[in-house]
């Protein structure tokens, strides 16, 4: 099932982001915080009543002058409405009706996506009774709140997460194919990436349309083995919005990421790795996918002896703390080593569904905890008596003590490398668990 997206759109100060942050902080969304996004996030995952959808805050992606706000908000809203599954038009009752509100209100009427409006600030009954001008817009569902104390939130997710269908099943045939998705900034060769792939290999079985409307599916035959490539960057669009938009190229990679198993992150050599790569990394990580990085454009930089080996060791510095994975330096115009990227792919594929037997895993993991014990807590000896992998689609392993709530990061960091040393499961975020035994 391809992943839910909210957006939310209005004009600017009016508590977007509030309201975002508010979203995701409901029950502690985020599961971790990958260091390295940065402070003003502009999405996530929210997680409401057992279901979990992406949340897009739109405020994050508009230029910060004038006179580009209207046409820019309007672009927006346009991106939004043909790409999320469900939109949440922001007002401010202390301000009532602006011109611009009007214009936005007039865009998201036209829309065949459900669109809830929401008048924010709303914290006493003065306010109550002054929001009631905001029916005139013409929307059927419209809600009360206040962000900033999260007054009204509650009835607002409720209806959001009644909208999210149950979890459909996969089609058939298609489950034990190996997805990738390719991803990356707009010009950094994506397009190019799957001409060469394509060009090189006639033999393409088919093209599957995608599940959604906006990915394509590729399905092809190569090195003897099956596998889906996910492409958003050759998508044709029905309006002509500016290709830049990062917006339009971050929500796009979002949907793309819903539906692989592996990302194939593109980055260019010459300008590294930007906040929103970062971004986009950590929420793969966060959403459980296989991970591989190909640095494109390495044939344009300057090299020394170790050029390749300090590149790395700056990248991995970035995207710490989840650094096993495998980085390689090509060219798609040469298309040196691009099938290697693709290789590695499936090899990291692997990787993620690799499932260790428990005596193994005990054996090895008990050796490890004995040579280096948990810290003593209130002195009381932490002992691990047992490990586990669990049932998931991504690797998750149990750790069963007897102060499970007592054990910190860095004890979790250090059991994490010595599943990294001994089971190989580079380029896959690897999740443990303590448990009361």
């Amino acid at each position: 099932m391809p992943g839910f997206t909210v957006a939310i759109v209005g004009r600017p100060n009016v508590g977007k982001s509030t309201l975002f942050n508010r979203l995701l902080e409901q029950r502690k969304a985020i599961v971790d915080d990958v260091s390295g996004v940065t402070r003003d996030r502009q999405y996530g995952i929210a997680d409401w009543n057992g279901k979990t959808f992406n949340v897009i805050d739109t405020g994050g992606f508009v230029a910060k002058s004038d006179d580009v706000f209207e046409r820019e908000i309007r672009k927006q809203v346009k991106v939004a409405m043909e790409e999320a599954n469900l939109l949440i038009f922001m007002c401010d009752v202390t301000t009532g009706i602006t011109d611009l509100d009007a214009d936005v209100a007039d865009l998201l009427r036209r829309s065949s996506k459900p669109v809830y409006l929401v008048v924010n600030k709303v914290d006493n009954h003065e306010r109550q009774l002054e929001a009631a001008e905001f029916y005139s817009l013409g929307f059927e569902h419209i809600f009360f709140l206040s962000s900033m104390s999260g007054s009204g939130t509650g009835e607002l997710l409720d209806q959001v997460a009644a909208q999210i269908p149950e979890d459909e099943q996969a089609t058939p045939g298609e489950n034990n194919i190996p997805k990738i998705a390719i991803i990356g900034q707009p010009n950094v060769g994506k397009s190019s990436l799957l001409n060469a792939l394509i060009g090189e290999e006639r033999n393409i079985v088919s093209d599957i349309a995608g599940t959604t409307r906006d990915t394509i599916h590729t399905h092809y035959k190569l090195f003897q083995k099956d596998f889906i490539l996910i492409d958003t960057a050759g998508i044709r669009r029905k309006s002509k919005v500016h290709e830049d938009l990062e917006f339009y190229s971050v929500i796009r990679a979002i949907k793309a990421l819903d539906e692989a198993d592996i990302c194939l992150l593109l980055l260019d050599a010459e300008k590294g790795i930007t906040a929103q790569d970062l971004s986009i990394f950590s929420l793969a990580a966060r959403k459980g996918k296989g991970i591989v990085i190909l640095v494109n454009k390495w044939d344009l930089v300057e090299k020394e002896t170790n050029t390749a080996r300090d590149y790395e060791k700056e990248l991995k510095q970035r995207l710490a703390p989840f650094t096993d994975v495998p980085i390689i330096f090509g060219s798609v115009i040469e298309k040196q080593r691009i099938f290697k990227a693709v290789e590695t792919a499936l090899e990291v594929y692997e990787n993620r569904q690799r499932k260790v037997a428990t005596s193994q895993l005990n054996e090895v993991m008990l050796k490890a905890i004995d040579a280096f014990r948990p810290p003593v807590v209130r002195g009381t000896a932490i002992k691990i008596k047992y490990v586990t992998q669990l049932p998931t689609q991504t690797p998750a392993f149990a750790f069963f003590a007897n102060l499970p709530d007592d054990i910190k990061t860095p004890y979790r960091n250090y059991l994490e490398n010595k599943l990294r040393e001994n089971f190989n499961f580079q380029g896959v975020p690897v999740r443990i668990f303590f448990r009361k035994k």
